[in-house]
């Protein structure tokens, strides 16, 4: 199975879960052959960021956020489709795999 994931990731301070969020996913999704893009909301503002177009295509978004983002809704048609997983920067960093496996059965 080929799967196509897109993911934010955010946390308070903008600087180290952010990316190590942006890392683990990245990661994790590589070593299963997945597409993957992650924009990342941290000090640095918007990086990476997703076109509707490749979230539109996506087969599932995770939001590994534990602040607001900018542009939430442009996964409101994938939360409606119940294509969308929100989770804590933290937990996808101690185990991006359990993530990445609640991706793929959305």
């Amino acid at each position: 199975m080929n799967m196509k994931i897109v993911a934010v990731t955010a946390c308070p301070t903008g600087i180290a879960h952010t990316y190590m969020a942006q890392e683990a996913i990245e990661k994790e999704c590589r070593n299963r052959g997945y597409e993957v893009k992650v924009e990342t909301q941290g000090s640095m503002g918007i990086e990476n960021e997703l076109e509707q177009e490749e979230i539109d295509e996506a087969d599932a978004v995770i939001l590994a956020i534990a602040v607001g983002i900018d542009g939430e809704e442009r996964f409101e048609e994938k939360q409606d489709a119940g294509k969308v997983i929100q989770v804590e920067p933290g937990d996808v960093i101690k185990d991006a795999v359990r993530v990445i496996d609640q991706a793929e059965n959305l």
